[in-house]
């Protein structure tokens, strides 16, 4: 007497669970230009690797004998695999399943795959197609009532983000909670022209605001990856997708009890790019590329660039200092001036808690000439929203160093780092920094005597070049207001020799911290 024949019973109904909502919705789902959820996880994670949580989950229905007639599995995906050797938590909705409507969940899978994240400290990827398990009105003629809506589960939510990486992809047209969901995460994307986010879709605004509205207009991602903000990155195809997921995990730790991975690096430490001597021009008007700054002091093809479409005077993303995974951040002189927006604060901020959720060092690349002026960074609340990054500036307790590169002003630039602790900063020769310009604090300070002279434009160039002296970063250095003045050059070795030394700091200081990141 064994137990096989219950045995065969579940590789059963397993099988009728891999055919998802059936050969007509899959075919549906291809001529979409997607895949199904099952082919997602697939390609996503390490070959054989995925384990399946609640494959049997579904509603079935039975002969007079009890035996098994249809079967129509839960509408998402669950389970463990490993991605890169490194385990994770994975869970997708399977929108050839009623959409993924909440009326076609059965149990609380994805909450399981929160609290499975949170207690076993594994990384959390969820791959969102549909409402994500929001609402359905067909569910009122399903239940025979209506229900107040509530966050069930949203502590869990919130708990994630500040212990294990989140990783939230749009892979279809997401509405409601779904879209909610894909921004309470360390790290989001979507797929140009096949996904598209909204707080409701089409019908619902139609109905509301009396016209059509197409999906990829009202939340296509050239909205919400280079407008809005919603999303991280924006991709061009699937597969690209679980490209990036994976690199974006490979920079954090498993869970912020652990440090990240440090990787293999054939980049030398001691290595001198012989461009840095000669990427800042002389003239203090002219512009340049950041990114090649990035890229001549970090490991080479290390640096992996978030939110490059929105906040654009603000370069974030993660990169590697002789194998160790790094923050960083750079003012981009062709957005502003470099200056920073309300947009580029806010991007600021969550990239800030990223680092400082998962003890990941921060570089910080300086050419900051102040928050953004004028009317419509006013209107924009730039001060406000300013302030929330200089906030998260200040309230950062890992290992930070500032690199200031050319100009550092104002409050803005004050934020390069924190004066109430160590503070460290190196400073190349083409630095410059204040309370303000010397071109326009000269206008602003000695404006009676400008306006008095017989020729104000000449009086005002004079006072401009008498206050030039001054300017050196070698004159602050004889005062010991900047530490160190040094060659371009010699800024990766000195990198790669402080993220040696952080990593050592941040291993006796392991766990979460006070609050989460904020979404």
């Amino acid at each position: 007497m064994t137990w096989q024949k219950e045995v065969d019973e579940i590789r059963r109904r397993e099988a009728l669970a891999y055919r998802m909502g059936g050969e007509e919705r899959v075919e549906r789902q291809h001529a979409n230009g997607r895949l199904t959820v099952r082919e997602r996880v697939a390609a996503l994670v390490d070959e054989g690797s995925f384990h399946e949580i609640g494959a049997l989950a579904g509603k079935a229905t039975y002969d007079d004998e009890g035996n098994i007639q249809d079967f129509t599995p839960s509408n998402f995906v669950l389970g463990t695999a490993t991605l890169n050797g490194r385990k994770i938590v994975l869970g997708g909705d399977d929108f050839t399943v009623r959409g993924g409507a909440a009326d076609a969940k059965v149990g609380d899978k994805s909450g399981y795959g929160e609290r499975y994240a949170l207690e076993m400290r594994l990384p959390l990827v969820r791959l969102i197609d549909g409402s994500g398990g929001g609402g359905s009105v067909k569910t009122l003629e399903m239940v025979g009532h209506s229900y107040v809506p509530a966050l069930k589960g949203f502590e869990t939510t919130m708990k994630l983000l500040g212990q294990v990486p989140v990783v939230c992809a749009c892979m279809g047209s997401v509405a409601g909670l779904g879209a909610v969901r894909t921004t309470i995460s360390h790290f989001s994307l979507m797929i140009k022209d096949t996904s598209q986010l909204f707080v409701a879709g089409p019908p619902v605004v139609e109905r509301g605001f009396g016209k059509p509205i197409g999906k990829n207009e009202l939340g296509g991602s050239q909205i919400h990856a280079h407008g809005s903000g919603a999303v991280d990155n924006e991709v061009a195809t699937e597969e690209e997708a679980f490209e990036q997921i994976a690199k974006f995990l490979s920079y954090l730790p498993q869970s912020v009890w652990q440090q990240p991975p440090r990787t293999a690096n054939d980049d030398p430490p001691e290595r001198r790019d012989e461009s840095l001597l000669a990427v800042i021009p002389r003239d203090r008007r002219q512009m340049y590329e950041v990114r090649e700054v990035i890229n001549a002091v970090f490991d080479i093809d290390s640096f992996f660039e978030i939110n490059s479409g929105y906040g654009r005077s603000l370069v974030i993303g993660l990169a590697r200092l002789n194998g160790f995974a790094v923050g960083v951040m750079a003012n981009d002189t062709k957005f502003h001036g470099g200056a920073v927006d309300a947009a580029a604060s806010e991007k600021m901020m969550r990239f800030v808690d990223l680092c400082d959720t998962f003890h990941l060092p921060v570089v910080n690349l300086v050419d900051n000439p102040g928050f953004l002026i004028g009317t419509q960074a006013e209107e924009e609340g730039t001060v406000r929203i300013g302030s929330r990054a200089l906030m998260a500036c200040l309230q950062a307790s890992v290992p930070w160093v500032s690199v200031i590169i050319r100009r550092c002003y104002g409050v803005a630039g004050a934020g390069h780092g924190n004066s109430d602790r160590l503070n460290l900063r190196y400073a190349w020769p083409s630095a410059d920094w204040g309370s303000l310009p010397i071109e326009g604090g000269v206008q602003a300070a000695y404006r009676r005597e400008i306006e008095a002279a017989e020729d104000p434009a000449a009086r005002r160039r004079e006072i401009e070049d008498m206050l030039e002296q001054y300017r050196s970063p070698l004159r602050t250095a004889e005062a010991f207001g900047i530490e160190e003045v040094i060659d371009p050059r010699d800024t990766r070795p000195l990198l790669c020799d402080w993220a040696q030394t952080a990593y050592d700091v941040t291993a006796s200081e392991l766990g979460p911290k006070g609050r989460s990141t904020r979404p």
